[in-house]
Formats: structure tokens, sequence, C-alpha cells
């Protein structure tokens, strides 16, 4: 689908709140949009949920529709207590999805 960025620290102490940062390149096209050429409308094209988890558990969820920009970028916090892996999922409307993963060292 499309190349996916994701900003974690590295290390934290236990109980720390991190900022996680994400970034998709992605159209999103809304379906409202013609093509200047043929006049016809750009089928509507976008991703539709994001979904955040830690050590397999999901911890953030999101629902996305067609007033969301191309190339959504998103940030949230989350508080980490031990050591693990974070894995983030775009899903498209279409059945797409692209993943991304990022570890985390908790002293």
């Amino acid at each position: 689908m499309a190349k996916a960025r994701v900003k974690v620290p590295k290390t934290a102490k236990a109980g720390d709140v991190i900022t996680i940062k994400t970034l998709i390149k992605h159209k999103m096209e809304s379906g409202n949009r013609k093509d200047k050429k043929t006049g016809k409308k750009i089928p509507k094209h976008i991703i539709d949920k994001f979904t955040a988890k830690f050590n397999g558990e999901e911890f953030f969820s999101s629902d996305w529709d067609t007033g969301v920009s191309a190339n959504p970028y998103c940030s949230f916090t989350c508080r980490v207590d031990k050591s693990g892996e974070f894995e983030f999922a775009w899903h498209d409307e279409k059945g797409e999805v692209t993943t991304k993963k990022a570890s985390i060292t908790v002293g």
C-alpha cells in the first residue's frame, strides 16, 4: 500500500509517558474529485482504520474517513512499564494493510 514511518523513543524509564509519532504516505482519495482529463470521478480510496499494539495488545485505535488529509500524521502518548515491541497498522477500505514495528527498552 504505502510507506509508513514511526518515531518511538528507543529507551524510557518505567512509568514514563512517551510520545509516538506516525506518518504514512497515502493519497487518501475522497471520491469527490474528478479527473481533469476525463471528467470522471476518481474512486474513493482511503485508510479507514489505524491501530497500535504493544506486545500484542491493542492500546490505541482510530477510525478515519474522507476528512483525513493525504499523507496522514498521527501523534499520541502512552505509558510504558516494560520493554517491548510496538506494532502499528494502517487498514484501507480495499483490505490492504501496512504495518510497521518499533521496539523500546525500559530500564
